[in-house]
């Protein structure tokens, strides 16, 4: 089975399957009850492939459009602007607008230079759009605005009514067959015994369909509900956006054409625009066009296309094409529709349910063939053989609605279906413990992580950053104190410039009038000691013009801006990682504020400083400027060396409350944590022994180093390494590789910036900081852990855990139902010539071990002990050998129970008459219900004896339970002429209970019985 199941369903992988592994294993899904109902948690293929068409078209598109601007663009460099022949329509004009959403859009869309210049460029359009490049819309007339241009806003699936579940729910194909049969049984019965006696059986059938389809359609209902509350949370995105005169931060479903959005480093575009200003935009297509090459965007090709990414740079842009009108609002229209991969589990269990289905239908083609003959032979011994009547016709009825039963129960549909619940209630829940996964995989994925690679910024620490220490003109001054630190005038000059105009954040008066800075933690400490110095950010740069900007990316570790300043002289500051920034100074400034060389003594007392710095856990970044000549351009790159140091500032940021206590709970459950950051390796190392990552026998090491080792030394050395420091964004995704496929670790790496994606995309599961990180690493990630704090990896981790081990407790439950229905119906169709149970006793029993046995046993919430236990890996089988000695030890048991029940029940109990049969028989369905019900409470543990430890914190399977008990009670009491039942007295009532209760004990002794302990995973089975 197991060799079956890899072959042929073992290739789809959590992440980044192919398209013809998706359609292989659906073309191998032979017997499937319901298609609409099995597959619609599965990516819809037709759907993705329009998506990439669409991109191929989107691509050929923009490849002509931009060879054709350029063209036209160096043709209009010297010809004068034609006379504008648009003519703007009424409705337009009289709502003060000069330019319509077609002719503005389309200019963006087709990259047109021509009709661009003809509108005056880019402060023409805006003169157009009623809006100021500097202040943007005013909050006057936006309603009007929207009607004519739209909002921001893609069109998206509506959800479904409760009644659209019901009628998938109807299109399950032996539901159908049975419903046939009730109608048949219905006019075959009233025809023979007449009204209201021969509907009975009919009636019996069709209520058991509606009930089993009204609690299908309930359960999936409430899914879907879920997973569009879920939807919701992944849209949310803000982006930074003039209005008013103010910046401030808007959801981008909340911009309109007009307005001026701030563009940087890791965002993307949130609707067509125009470029305004900026610096070094390098703007990535591939999720619009499919092409990977970066687009440089500037004044000569201001487009902006809604749905790329900032991958260098920052701007303003100036909306002008919003929602639908976007060719990625039609993109997302198309991919919304294409659903989430299925996940390993789901298409494993997918094809557990095929084999058994078509094991089950053999044996219910056996048990129909059976029935026939042992009738057709009777009525040959009675030699009533040609003469065929009503009640013939009835008994054949009946056994073919028990064949088609029997497929019902024996398909096992339940079992992708209650993956999907199982996550549909993880996901949710996890969106309480600030976790927002937005691939389903990862819950599954998440539980076999082995290691936790993780930044240190903001998810071991709290991320909110001060100034503590410094070291300006050779003097360390501790900022702590609230003492104003005494500086040189012409070097505090120099350091206020380098902080105020050498920062990707802004000081600026919000809404309320108090002033309020924008950044990063990093940036806005930064700009609060500049603040405390008496410094006027908007002062410092209004002096100087901008000449270029370099922003900060991780793999050159530093930042840089190019000055002109007002005596006409061109100065460049930089900042960045102290050991960095020093190494390319050649000079600094002395404690009496003047420029002199940079000797040894004094790099060995800076250095000093920052090693000092750096084992208080402090992050320690350097200033510095250099004088350049005065023909410099903003072509120019910023020199590499040749500095002044300027100062070094020490930046506290607290380990947060918990990290340790997390990291050693992680370390109990046999996951290791790795700390994976771009600061100083004495800072990584102080803060990586406070949080207990670094232990005695653990190593740290420094990205450079890491990139020189040989592979033969990366073997001994990996395992080994806690602290990878001053790493590289290349240096991160070269450990997780060598994790993953060398030595076969369930790697979880944490991300922020834009240069995070590709060690996101290579990980088993990516977690991108829902605060601190990029709308391009959101983007490559599977969860989001939105209050960026480790804590809540950990929590990830636990849930994981508890939704495989929930999968593995419904799959051992109800393939115990599965077994024994089987063979009792078969064995005693060979033997007896009829079968214990009916048609409408069998869909009570697949309704209890479906829909309501995947609502108790897939929603149970995660416990402590999770993580205690080793994580589950990457080898081994699912269906583990314990889950085998279960199963097969309470099947065994329940079999031989109703088999003695059939053989010698009637004696036993004293059972004669000719109601005799109805009520052994109501007896044996009674016993078996019972079975199930105390096997679903075994089923919560696989090998803890105590089943019971925890239950009553569950309510949803204590209702589960208590509303099958009742509903039986109903079935058995009341409902006997539909569902071929008889009232039981109080002692058959107890000794159904008592054979139920039995399992109990038997489950114990089972769990005693040692089985060879397999390590099993999700990822590979």
């Amino acid at each position: 089975m197991e060799s079956y199941l890899n072959e042929n369903f073992g290739g789809v992988k959590p992440k980044h399957s192919s398209g013809e592994t998706l359609e292989k294993w659906r073309s191998l899904c032979g017997l499937v009850k319901n298609p609409k109902r099995r597959f619609r948690f599965t990516a819809n293929l037709v759907k993705r492939a329009e998506a990439a068409a669409m991109r191929r078209s989107n691509q050929e598109k923009l490849r002509v459009a931009v060879l054709v601007s350029k063209a036209a663009f160096q043709f209009l460099q010297g010809v004068k602007p034609e006379t504008d022949d648009y003519t703007v329509p009424e409705e337009v004009k009289a709502a003060g607008f000069d330019i319509c959403a077609d002719e503005v859009g389309s200019i963006v869309e087709s990259h047109d230079p021509k009709r661009l210049k003809s509108h005056g460029g880019v402060d023409g359009i805006a003169k157009k759009l009623k809006t100021s490049t500097s202040d943007g819309l005013s909050t006057e007339g936006l309603s009007r605005r929207q009607e004519l241009f739209g909002i921001n806003k893609f069109t998206e699936t509506a959800q479904r009514s409760f009644w659209v579940f019901v009628w998938e729910a109807l299109h399950d194909m032996t539901l159908m067959v049975l419903g046939s049969c009730a109608f048949v049984s219905l006019i075959v019965g009233i025809a023979t015994e007449g009204w209201p006696k021969g509907a009975h059986d009919g009636l019996g059938i069709a209520a058991s369909i509606l009930l089993v389809v009204f609690v299908t359609a309930t359960s999936d209902y409430r899914q879907s509900l879920q997973f569009k509350d879920l939807d919701k949370e992944k849209k949310k995105i803000s982006i930074q956006v003039t209005r008013n005169a103010f910046r401030q931060k808007l959801s981008i479903y909340e911009l309109l054409v007009g307005d001026i959005v701030h563009l940087a480093i890791g965002d993307q575009v949130p609707a067509d625009g125009l470029f305004l200003s900026g610096f070094a935009l390098s703007i990535d297509e591939s999720s619009l066009t499919g092409e990977s090459e970066p687009i440089i965007v500037s004044a000569e090709n201001p487009y902006l296309m809604s749905g790329t990414k900032v991958q260098d740079g920052s701007c303003k842009m100036l909306v002008t094409t919003v929602g639908m009108r976007t060719q990625w609002g039609k993109l997302m229209a198309t991919l919304s529709e294409g659903g989430d991969d299925e996940t390993p589990l789901q298409v494993k269990l997918n094809g557990v349910a095929t084999i058994i289905g078509k094991i089950g239908l053999f044996f219910a083609i056996v048990t129909f063939a059976v029935l026939v003959q042992k009738l057709v032979t009777r009525k040959i011994m009675e030699g009533t053989h040609w003469s065929w009547n009503g009640d013939d016709a009835l008994a054949l009825l009946e056994y073919f609605a028990i064949a088609v039963t029997i497929v019902v129960v024996a398909v096992p549909e339940g079992l992708p279906l209650a993956v999907t619940l199982s996550l549909a209630f993880a996901m949710k829940k996890m969106m309480n413990d600030k976790a927002l996964v937005r691939h389903l995989a990862a819950c599954e994925t998440m539980g076999s992580a082995t290691t936790i690679c993780s930044d240190k910024t903001g998810t071991l620490t709290t991320n909110r950053m001060t100034v503590v220490k410094a070291c300006i003109c050779m003097k360390v001054m501790d900022l702590s104190k609230q003492v104003t630190p005494q500086i040189p005038d012409k070097s505090k000059k120099l350091l206020l410039q380098s902080i105020f105009t050498n920062t990707g954040g802004e000081v600026v008066i919000n809404q309320q009038g108090t002033r309020e800075i924008l950044g990063t933690p990093t940036e806005t400490a930064i700009l609060e000691f500049g603040l405390s110095l008496g410094g006027d950010s908007q002062a410092e740069r209004k002096t100087c013009k901008i000449l270029r900007v370099e922003p900060f990316n991780s793999t050159k570790k530093r930042m840089g801006v190019v000055l002109e300043l007002p005596e006409g002289l061109v100065r460049a500051h930089c900042k960045g990682a102290s050991e960095i920034i020093l190494a390319a100074c050649d000079n600094m400034i002395n404690v009496n504020g003047e420029v002199v060389p940079l000797d040894e003594a004094s790099l060995n007392h800076l250095k000093g400083v920052i090693d000092k710095f750096a084992g208080e856990a402090l992050r320690t970044l350097c200033l510095a400027y250099i004088d350049l000549k005065n023909e410099v351009s903003a072509e120019t790159p910023i020199p590499a060396n040749g500095y002044t140091c300027i100062g070094i500032v020490g930046i506290k940021d607290p380990v947060r409350p918990g990290v340790k206590e997390s990291v050693a709970l992680c370390r109990a459950a046999g996951i290791t944590v790795r700390m994976v950051t771009g600061d100083n390796i004495n800072t990584a190392k102080a803060i990586a022994k406070e949080c207990g990552i670094l232990t005695e026998d653990g190593i740290a090491i420094e990205g450079p180093d890491f990139r020189e080792k040989s592979l033969e030394e990366l073997y001994r050395l990996i395992p080994k390494i806690q602290v990878m420091a001053r790493s590289s964004p290349l240096d991160k995704h070269t450990l997780v590789k060598h994790l993953r496929t060398t030595f076969g670790e369930v790697v979880a790496v944490t991300g922020d910036g834009t240069n995070d994606a590709p060690a996101l995309h290579e990980a088993d599961i990516g977690l991108a900081m829902g605060i601190a990180g990029t709308e391009v690493a959101k983007e490559s990630a599977d969860v989001i852990i939105l209050d960026d704090n480790f804590s809540t990896i950990v929590t990830v981790a636990k849930w994981g855990r508890s939704v495989y081990i929930n999968i593995q407790k419904f799959v051992q439950f109800q393939l115990t139902v599965n077994v024994v229905a089987l063979i009792v119906n078969f064995t005693s169709a060979c033997l007896t010539g009829s079968a214990p149970l009916t048609a409408v006793q069998l869909l009570w029993v697949n309704m209890i071990m479906d829909t309501l046995g995947a609502l108790a046993l897939a929603t149970e919430p995660p416990n402590d002990e999770l993580m205690k236990r080793s994580p589950v890996g990457r080898t081994g089988n699912f269906i583990s050998n314990a889950m085998w000695r279960n199963i097969l030890g309470q099947s065994l048991y329940q079999f031989i129970v109703i088999w003695l029940l059939q053989s010698k029940g009637k004696s036993f109990f004293g059972l004669y008459g000719d109601d005799s049969d109805l009520i052994l028989n109501t007896l044996i369905f009674n016993a078996f219900v019972f079975c199930q019900l105390f096997n679903e409470v075994n089923s919560r543990e696989m090998e803890k004896e105590d089943v019971t430890d925890g239950i009553w914190d569950n309510n949803v399977f204590v209702s589960v339970i208590s509303a099958t008990f009742v509903f039986q009670v109903i079935i058995v009491e009341y409902l006997g002429t539909f569902a071929n039942t008889s009232p039981l007295t109080i002692m058959q009532w107890l000794f159904s209970i008592f054979i139920g209760y039995l399992s109990m004990p038997i489950a114990v002794y089972l769990k005693r019985i040692p089985v060879s302990i397999e390590r099993s995973d999700p990822l590979t089975f």
